[in-house]
């Protein structure tokens, strides 16, 4: 028995235990979501931390387990995040200079999501374009994209020769 305890699983093998990209394993330690030691120049897991991990999950399927109510299956819920990548090509460093702002203080604004969104841009002159990374919970991340979807339509005047105009 205390041999379980004290076995180590490398960020592979959780990766491949879970089903998960070994990435996404790495990421989870690096949030601090899956607790690992360094042994040298690689992370090692143990079984104790694995199944703490995985206990979160197992509650949340038994939660969704038949008969289980609607209101019941999302109380038990496991965490949820969604990854989105933008990109916007054709804009000018000041029209992305004002997205930016939009974008990162509209993500700043309070919701009642528990977790805040995290949110990048980064703007590449040379090819004139954008790219806006959001990460955090489902809704608030589709809020988001609803946002900068009306921001950037037809007519708003933020890409239609808005860097001109904007920069007496």
């Amino acid at each position: 028995m205390e041999s379980e305890e004290r076995e180590l699983y490398s960020i592979g093998e959780v990766a491949e235990r879970l089903g998960l990209h070994v990435r996404t394993v790495r990421n989870y330690v690096r949030d601090g979501r899956l607790k690992a030691v360094r042994i040298g120049k690689q992370y090692r897991i143990s079984r104790a931390d694995f199944e703490a991990l995985t206990s979160s999950s197992s509650a949340a399927s038994a939660d969704a387990a038949p008969g289980a109510t609607a209101s019941g299956a999302g109380a038990g819920r496991g965490h949820l995040e969604v990854s989105s990548i933008v990109q916007i090509d054709a804009i000018g460093p000041a029209a992305a200079h004002r997205l930016s702002t939009f974008v990162t203080a509209s993500a700043q604004s309070p919701r009642d999501a528990p977790d805040p969104l995290r949110v990048q841009t980064v703007h590449d002159r040379e090819r004139a374009r954008m790219k806006i990374v959001i990460l955090g919970g489902a809704a608030a991340t589709a809020e988001l994209l609803h946002l900068i979807d009306g921001v950037l339509g037809p007519g708003n005047g933020l890409l239609d020769g808005g860097d001109e105009a904007h920069r007496a």
